[in-house]
């Protein structure tokens, strides 16, 4: 399966998702012009790797700000890990970020997908 591998920007995170060295990340700050083109790749990308996943997938946000559209596609990608067998999120913020952790809190609640929290 190929490799995503998306340097971030000053509106879009950086995004790795790479199946051989059970690197699932997204990090940074996510904002871009077209939220869902710019999230497609992974959603299709998702997709493809559900049908055969790893025996276990570590999904790593790392999200320091995004937007309400993104927050639909943040979503959709975790619809996607409910999908997929074990898999777990892992969803950093720093410590003194009330409003990120709040955000996992919330995205926690609407999917069927175990998460821990982390600060950093």
């Amino acid at each position: 399966m190929e490799i995503i591998n998306l340097e971030g920007a000053e509106d879009t995170p950086k995004i790795i998702l790479d199946r051989t060295n059970g690197i699932f990340e997204i990090s940074g700050r996510s904002l871009p012009e077209d939220t869902a083109e710019f999230y497609r790749p992974v959603l299709d990308w998702l997709g493809r790797y559900s049908a055969s996943p790893n025996a276990k997938t570590s999904f790593a946000f790392k999200l320091e700000y995004f937007n309400t559209a993104s927050s639909k596609l943040i979503l959709d990608i975790l619809s996607k890990l409910e999908s997929i067998p074990g898999t777990t999120v892992n969803w950093y913020f720093h410590e003194d970020d009330e409003d990120m952790e709040e955000a996992g809190t919330e995205f926690a609640e609407l999917v069927e997908v175990p998460f821990e929290f982390k600060t950093y």
